[in-house]
Parts: structure tokens; sequence; C-alpha cells
């Protein structure tokens, strides 16, 4: 496979260039047609590698891309899921060249997708490709199931999932869509905090009213926000929100020791970081904080007077975003009340408050020992040179779980982007090593579960 890879790298990095100029942005409206070329990109891509049963299967919000090869008899099935919709590129005047122009410089392409996720799903249908190319046949049977929403939270691909058991069903999903722990170490994620995501809003008056004649005899919407925020986050870290931590795990030993094994330099940390100190939940490391431990979070804050200069008034409403990281048996919608209780227990005086949720998604965790996983902690081995680690990721891929629990298969994470590839951020880049020896481990991975 290794030197099937480099024959045909050129081609392939053409095609992968070809991918990343479709501007598929699935919060935007005004880039709806360019998520529906996206989708059409995925399914030629599809049919020319020998994939049948391909369709683009229409949805209220974007499509999702279907297809399959299951001709491997008596031979596990895998499930290949990925997303080809991307995040917004602002702000554009960060980076160096254009988002949807992509230039490969200094053995790394850059373009918005490059490693999330349009890069790492590339990764699976050029391997697949090549296993046809050597063999004439793939040792595993496989379905592609591939979105255009994830980046809005997925809201039709579960439905899709839930309705589609039979078509979707397999011994493994194996998603590419997370990351090495660094340059040369490969992970295997094996957990995902889950997410809510909620607004709150803080309203008084009904105008915004002038500081020095009401100042000080009426409430102050922004002041009440801030009291609200602040009664639900103790000094040593911990979420003073009653009911929060119902469902999260004690932490073992064992789970410690695992969680201990993900290198991590503080020094260097706060120094990328240009922070004087790192800070959370006292009697946790940063890798437990981090990865295995819940948080509420502040995201933004809205009030008052915005523009240049000063305006002194009384703001009449002011809003936040929040955001909290979940784990274990963690309940969203339970703590979301939990959250609506403690808003209303300390709602300041003279105040109307509301809150409102976005997103949900439950915590989901792997076996580490799974044979499925551990056949790819093989393939990475083989390939790298080192044994993948098994991080607890602290993010979030919501539909992860809805995979692993709809379809009841063991999910694995196969990453191949770096921490420093600026995912979601300005200057979006893959490197080019990764491309090349995860089309390798791929084709590798699928060899032997075929084997097994």
């Amino acid at each position: 496979m290794k030197e099937l890879v480099a024959l045909h790298r050129d081609q392939m990095l053409e095609e992968l260039i070809e991918f990343l100029r479709i501007p598929s942005i699935s919060a935007l409206s005004e880039h709806k047609g360019d998520v529906q070329t996206g989708a059409n990109w995925v399914a030629e891509s599809l049919k020319s590698i020998g994939m049948e049963n391909v369709e683009i299967i229409e949805t209220e919000g974007h499509p999702i891309v279907y297809g399959d090869w299951l001709h491997a008899e008596g031979k596990p099935t895998v499930l290949v899921y990925g997303h080809y919709d991307v995040q917004p590129a602002d702000p554009l005047d960060l980076w160096e060249t254009p988002p949807f122009e992509p230039v490969v410089r200094d053995g790394k392409i850059f373009a918005r997708g490059a490693t999330d996720d349009k890069g790492q799903l590339f990764l699976h249908i050029k391997a697949v490709e090549l296993l046809m190319k050597q063999n004439g046949t793939l040792p595993v049977n496989v379905k592609f199931c591939i979105e255009g929403e994830e980046e809005v939270a997925s809201p039709n691909l579960v439905p899709f999932i839930e309705q589609n058991e039979e078509k979707l069903s397999n011994d493994a999903v194996v998603i590419s869509d997370t990351s090495f722990i660094e340059k040369g170490l490969p992970a295997i994620c094996t957990s995902l905090r889950g997410a809510l995501a909620m607004e709150l809003q803080v309203k008084t008056a009904n105008s915004d009213l002038h500081s020095g004649t009401y100042g000080g005899g009426v409430p102050n919407s922004i002041h009440a926000l801030v009291q609200l925020l602040d009664s639900m986050r103790h000094e040593n870290g911990q979420v003073a929100v009653d009911g929060f931590y119902d469902g999260v795990p004690e932490l073992t030993e064992a789970l410690r020791e695992e969680v201990a094994e993900i290198p991590f330099d503080e020094e260097r940390t706060k120094r990328d970081l240009d922070l004087d100190d790192l800070y959370g939940e006292e009697g946790f490391t940063f890798n437990e904080r981090v990865g295995i431990r819940p948080t509420l979070e502040v995201n933004g804050i809205t009030g008052g007077f915005q523009g240049e200069g000063l305006k002194t008034i009384v703001p009449k409403e002011a809003s936040a975003k929040i955001s909290c990281r979940l784990v274990g048996d963690q309940n969203p919608t339970h703590i979301y009340e939990a959250i609506q209780r403690h808003v209303e227990k300390h709602q300041p005086t003279g105040t109307r408050v509301s809150l409102h949720k976005y997103i949900q998604a439950n915590p989901v965790a792997m076996d580490s020992s799974n044979e499925k996983l551990q056949i790819a902690a093989d393939a990475y081995e083989e390939v790298y040179g080192v044994r993948p680690l098994f991080p607890k990721e602290g993010g979030s891929i919501p539909i992860v779980e809805v995979f692993g629990r709809v379809l009841n298969s063991p999910v694995v994470l196969m990453g191949f982007g770096l921490p420093s590839e600026n995912l979601h951020a300005p200057n979006e880049h893959f490197h080019l090593e990764n491309f090349e020896k995860g089309i390798e481990t791929i084709g590798n991975y699928f060899t032997r579960l075929g084997k097994s």
C-alpha cells in the first residue's frame, strides 16, 4: 500500500484541492448551493472508486450521501462516517491565503476543511480506491454515510440513523475527525464529553435609562447578569449548581493512571497560550479537567452600549452564552433543568430572566480493549512505528453516541489531524505526512479487519 500511495500521491492531492475549493459552509444559508455541490462531489467520488447504491439523500437541511460495497462474504462490515460541511471562514483578514483557494506550503495543505473534516474523510475514499486497485476487491464490506450538517449539530442525521438501522448495520463505525497527541504520536480517542449550550437573558426596564437620572435607583441588567453568572461557580473551580454533578463517575485509580499516560507539558502550554497560570477544578490535573470532568463555561456576554466612546446608561437587557461539557451518566436535559432551577433561585430583584437551550448531546465512552480498537492500534503501529495512546477528549462529536447506541456498534475514532492545525480557526491546515500515512493506515486497518 505504501508504494501505491506514493505512486498516486500527486493525483490524490489534486483531487483533495478540488474538494477543498468548495465553500460548503452549512451554517450560512447563502452557501446552501455550495453544500449541495459538496454532496455531489462526494457522491461522484464514491461512484468513481467502485461504490454501489450511491445516493444523495435529501433532508430538511443539507443532504446525506450514502454508498456501499458488500461483496466480501463472511467478512466484517465497516461503516465510514465523515462530513463534507465546514465552518465559516471568518475572520477572513487573519488568513494568510484565501480559505477556499487551497495552498501547499511547508509540507501542509492550507484551506478551510483541510483537517476538519474533508481532508480526513478523503483518506477513507482514497484508501478504499487503492485497495480496489491493488486487489480488485476489498477485504471487508464497506458502507459510507457522509453528512453535510456536522458543523450545525447534525439535526437530520440522527433521525436518518434511527430510521435506517438495517441499511446502516455494521460491525464497526470508523470515523476520522479527531487528532494525534502530537506529531508522530497517534491516538485513538476513547471518550467524548457531552454538550449542552444555552443563552441566558436578563431584562429590567422597558428602555435603557439615563444613569444620572435613574442610576442607583433601578436594577441594572448587566449587574444582574454578572451576579447570576458568578453564582454558578465556586472559587475552587467547582460548578455551584445543585444537581450538576449527578451522574459524574467517581475517579478510579485505574482511570487516573490511564489519563496520566497522555503527555502534558504545563510550562509549554502556558507559554504557547501566553498565560501566567492555568485554572480549573481543584484536586484534578489538567488532563483530567479537560477530558473526564464536567464544565460550565461562559462563552460570551452582550449588554449595554458597545460603540466607540461612552454612553452613560443603565442598560435594560443583557445576555450570556453558556456551554457545558458533560461526562459519565450526566443527562443534558436534567442538567439544563438544574440550571433553570438555579437561575430561578438566584434571580436578582427587579429582573425578568429567561433561558433558551440550543444544543444538547450525551457523553460517550468506548472500551479501549475492544478488538476493533486494538486492531486499529496495530495498524497505526505498523505504519507509524509507535503504538497509539487512548486519550479522553474534552470535545464533543454528538453523532458518535448515536451511532453506538442505535446501531449497537463499536466506534473507532481513527484521527489523523494534529492539535496545532487550526481547525475552526484561520489558516486551517493538514500535514501531508499524515495525508499519506493516513491512507496507508486505513488500508492496513481494513486489511487486518478482513483477517480477524
